[in-house]
């Protein structure tokens, strides 16, 4: 089996894939980082391709899905109430722009 080649996949682990894509795309993650990290994601969770005889009845770990969003923060809280409210106040009209 060639390196990439995702026959080894059940169609869930590849809709998982998808999905997890498209959340990294909406991010601003480019197509191709995008897709290596959503695969690399599936990989993690479910110890990869699961189809004939290769630890079908292994426990999926959510954790590594979970964590994407629990990770940051950690800067913006350290920074002052004032630069905080100032970089949102500019996101926001940056969005309002975008929108219309």
């Amino acid at each position: 089996m060639p390196r990439g080649d995702k026959d080894k996949y059940t169609t869930k682990q590849k809709r998982q894939a998808e999905h997890i894509e498209e959340g990294y795309e909406k991010r601003g993650i480019s197509k191709d980082e995008a897709e290596s990290r959503a695969w690399a994601t599936v990989n993690k969770m479910t110890g990869g391709g699961r189809k004939s005889g290769s630890g079908i009845g292994k426990k999926t770990n959510k954790a590594p899905a979970r964590k994407g969003g629990r990770i940051g923060g950690a800067a913006s809280a350290a920074r002052p109430k004032a630069a905080r409210k100032a970089s949102a106040k500019k996101a926001a009209a940056t969005r309002k722009r975008r929108a219309s």
